[in-house]
């Protein structure tokens, strides 16, 4: 039994007081929440608290006595005006009087708002005359809208009358210029969120195809038509009555996310944020293990958004021709079956796309082919939409239609504009049936910021730009690459099939090489292209895993890369394809470390298949190499050959190996020039060096250096991504770390005093700082990583341990293995830091005591250590 609803008409106005109406709000809110768990329809929840609510009003207004005013009208606008209210909605009111009132008005209308404030209700309202309304409105889109949906709850039925009569379209907000207007602020709403719903934490209501566009149709044609309700565009001819329900559809499924979200955080807020997802999925009766709800409920919302962008879009350019008479004069005819009207294109022929199914394709090759085209016009948009959805079969069946998608991605526009609405409108779903899986289809994690359909939308983008002239300046090597591929399909596809299998359980780049070498076969590529596709598809993680997590300095780890890669056009793909794949997965992961990383990979590998493969390189040579540009550097720099024989013997071959002549050399100089050995030297790269600062500690060695040292960054609020742990053979750190600000970017320039300063400090004394314990960040509260600590088998022999720490990224995480390092006398050589969304994989090479690698024993006992300590740690 559900608790029994109590109306505000029930009572007596006099009776209305404080605890009274909470009573009734709270019985209200109790009965809504049941009613929608037993599955009520959604429309007719939020008009049922509209109607509550201009009860509870229509008693407090004769309750405070503003009934006695004859002139004075209780008028409801924004949502409110149309009657629908959410449990959190905000409750516009405007408060309308016609002439002038005295004071003992005012004093009522105060009391009147206080006590819905008091109520806890969410109200903005205001108080005018109808003069101040239009004079106000003439100037404010957002308050002509208000006026244009007024409703009146209570009192003076002449006063609104003379709103209504004052806001008439022939007066007030002419439709021509309301629909302007309306169209102008959807598009500024848009670029707010970067024109994509397919956001991470979305806006329900705001982001595109939101609750907002549907609005705006409905107040477009509110505006012109006077249509109260979405359905009177079907009588308008502007909708079918199947694109009536559909618009509905999508409608009603917002509503129910909203309604789930307002009772789920108890506050009128529209993001769909992290830890808001898992309630609301439940709420909506999304089932399944683990993050499945979240995924399927994300999934709906992003395929209801896209279809509300679709009809909005449509509907957006119908009311251009209706409304301001925009309809193209300068038709040219681009094909039997195509023309332009100004730059969009048009079907010429009805049903053409139902008879030749192949002609959908052909749309969007004219579409590459004359690059001024700008859209599609608004009836060949509905004819398309009503083919896809009679396709008997995916278009990948059909010869006619695999003939002209090769030619679209051949061509050199094919990924522009002409896949982006392929896209947008549902054809490469329609196309593929592998991609068809995965529209939507949303990853809960803090890496992933798009669904997978989204993300490789933007793989795809990002190689087209590749090729443009502005990719110069942002990634002039991928330019350099994409001007002499012989054949751009050939990424174009594995761009396309690169996170195709995800969702489907097993290693996605596994079956979708398989995919992408059945999609080779069937569309008649030859064997050894067929063949590279599926190997760019099955490796297309390789470079970014071994440039973030291996040791790129390691003359064995690019040896090892090399031989997998084999020769220097996979090299170029896969480069290209890595950096496309890295820029597209959410709008902060991409910086110049990571930058300079993957150029250093890929420039060492170049070398090492240019050498030849069966020619390691000679180590002894090297270090000789880069000895002899160091000093040519130092002499410059008046450093004496003496001076330099004399620091450069205390250090180990390795040290040569491991740094640039210009990184041994700038070491060098501050060594030399520091004249006090036993207090610490700490230097900060004024250039960014490799993407990122260059941080190099010189001072005798002492235990937990690495987590003294990563104690003070994290105080500072600056990341540590990599960390070269080195010791002369005088017992003397030549430590270096590549750290970055939050942002991605270098530490900033007035930090660099104080930061030396600080980190003299900590090395000064051997007490570590303390290490910061920091609540995790809200999104990170909604996940759980296991800890995890792996040893790695080298590919050769080595006298170090490998070891892959993953966990879940916490503030301080560094300083504490550091401190775990240190309890176990365990010695650190060197740190590669990667944080992947909510989880961090670091790597460490270790040691123990007596400079050998670590026992089995010991291996347990750092397991065992690093999992209870983070464990708990996470759980605090």
């Amino acid at each position: 039994m559900h608790a029994s609803l109590l109306t505000p008409a029930q009572f007596d106005p006099a009776d209305l007081t404080l605890p009274q109406c909470k009573e009734i709000l709270a019985r209200l809110q109790q009965w809504l929440e049941q009613r929608f768990k037993a599955g009520d329809d959604i429309m007719e929840l939020v008009v049922i608290r509209s109607q509550h609510m201009d009860q509870l009003l229509t008693g407090l207004w004769q309750h405070f006595g503003l009934a006695q005013d004859p002139q004075l009208a209780l008028v409801a606008v924004g949502g409110y005006g149309r009657g629908e209210l959410h449990p959190y909605s905000d409750i516009d009111l405007l408060i309308l009087y016609n002439g002038c009132h005295h004071s003992a008005i005012n004093e009522r209308i105060s009391a009147f708002i206080t006590q819905l404030w008091d109520l806890r209700l969410e109200v903005g309202h205001s108080v005018r005359s109808v003069d101040e309304c239009i004079a106000q409105g003439q100037h404010d889109l957002t308050i002509a809208t208000n006026l244009i949906e007024a409703r009146l709850i209570t009192g003076c039925y002449q006063t609104f009358a003379a709103l209504t009569q004052a806001t008439e379209p022939d007066t007030f907000w002419p439709s021509q210029a309301f629909f302007e207007a309306k169209r102008n602020e959807q598009k500024q709403r848009h670029q707010q969120y970067q024109d994509t719903s397919y956001k991470l934490e979305p806006d329900i209501k705001n982001s595109p195809g939101g609750l907002r566009d549907i609005q705006t149709i409905s107040w477009v044609t509110r505006r012109h038509f006077g249509a109260t309700t979405l359905h009177e565009m079907v009588s308008h001819d502007f909708l079918s009555q199947e694109e009536y329900l559909e618009l509905l559809d999508c409608q009603n499924f917002l509503w129910k996310l909203r309604f789930a979200l307002h009772m789920a955080i108890h506050k009128p807020d529209n993001r769909l944020l992290f830890d808001r997802q898992r309630a609301v999925a439940t709420a909506l009766g999304f089932a399944g293990e683990g993050n499945e709800p979240i995924e399927q409920m994300m999934k709906r919302f992003y395929q209801t958004v896209r279809r509300v962008a679709e009809l909005n879009e449509m509907l957006l350019q119908l009311f251009d021709e209706a409304i301001l008479g925009h309809i193209a004069m300068d038709v040219t005819t681009l094909t039997p079956e195509f023309r332009l009207r100004g730059t969009l294109i048009d079907a010429i022929k009805p049903e053409l796309f139902v008879e030749q199914p192949a002609a959908i394709l052909r749309l969007f090759y004219q579409i590459a082919l004359h690059p001024h085209i700008s859209g599609i016009y608004s009836s060949t948009l509905r004819e398309l939409r009503d083919a896809r959805r009679l396709l008997p079969v995916f278009l990948c069946e059909r010869a006619d239609c695999r003939q002209v998608f090769m030619m679209l991605m051949r061509h050199h526009h094919g990924c522009g504009l002409a896949l982006t609405l392929m896209h947008r409108y549902g054809i490469i779903a329609a196309y593929l049936p592998q991609w068809n899986k995965i529209v939507g289809q949303m990853q809960f994690d803090m890496f992933h910021a798009y669904p997978v359909d989204e993300h490789t939308h933007r793989v795809l983008k990002n190689i087209y730009r590749f090729h443009q002239l502005e990719a110069q300046r942002n990634h002039p090597l991928c330019f350099d690459i994409c001007s002499r591929i012989r054949k751009p399909e050939i990424l174009t596809i594995a761009a396309l099939f690169h996170d195709i299998a995800k969702g489907r359980g097993g290693d996605h780049s596994e079956l979708g090489a398989d995919d992408a070498l059945a999609f080779c076969e069937l569309h008649q590529l030859d064997r050894s292209d067929a063949r590279l596709v599926s190997w760019l598809v099955r490796q297309h993680l390789l470079m970014s895993v071994t440039a973030q997590r291996r040791d790129i300095y390691d003359p064995d780890v690019i040896s090892e890369f090399a031989s997998l890669v084999r020769d220097e056009s996979r090299l170029d793909l896969l480069y290209t394809l890595t950096v496309a794949d890295i820029c597209a997965t959410n709008d902060n992961l991409w910086n110049d470390w990571k930058g300079s990383l993957l150029r250093e990979l890929y420039f060492s590998t170049q070398k090492a298949l240019r050498r030849g493969l069966e020619n390691p390189p000679d180590l002894r040579l090297r270090v000789r190499e880069n000895q002899r540009q160091a000093r040519q550097i130092l002499t410059r720099l008046d450093t004496t050959d003496e001076q330099i024989k004399s620091l450069w013997s205390r250090f180990t071959a390795d040290y040569f190996l491991r740094h640039t002549p210009e990184q041994i050399a700038w070491h060098s100089r501050h060594i030399i020039a520091h004249h006090h050995s036993s207090h610490p030297l700490v230097q900060i790269s004024q250039q960014p060096g490799r993407g990122g600062s260059e941080l190099f500690i010189y001072c005798p060695d002492s235990p937990n250096l690495f987590g003294r040292v990563a104690a003070a960054l994290d105080q500072k609020n600056l990341n540590i991504h990599d960390a070269q742990i080195m010791t002369s053979k005088d017992g003397y750190a030549l430590d270096t770390f590549i750290v970055l600000e939050p942002d991605g970017q270098p530490v900033s320039g007035d930090r660099l005093s104080d930061l030396c300063q600080r980190l003299s400090d900590v090395l000064t004394h051997t007490a570590p700082p303390k290490v910061r314990i920091r609540p995790p960040s809200r999104r990170h509260r909604e996940f759980s990583v296991t800890t995890q600590v792996n040893f790695m088998h080298p590919p050769r022999a080595t006298k170090r341990t490998l070891v892959e720490l993953i966990a879940l990224d916490t503030p301080g995480l560094l300083a504490r293995v550091g401190n775990i390092f240190s309890q176990l006398k365990l010695n650190l050589h060197a740190a590669k830091i990667t944080t992947i969304g909510e989880r961090v994989e670091d790597f460490f090479s270790l040691t123990n005591q007596q400079n050998l690698p670590l026992t089995e024993q010991e291996k347990t006992q750092l397991r065992e250590k690093v999992t209870d300590e983070l464990s708990f740690e996470n759980s605090e």
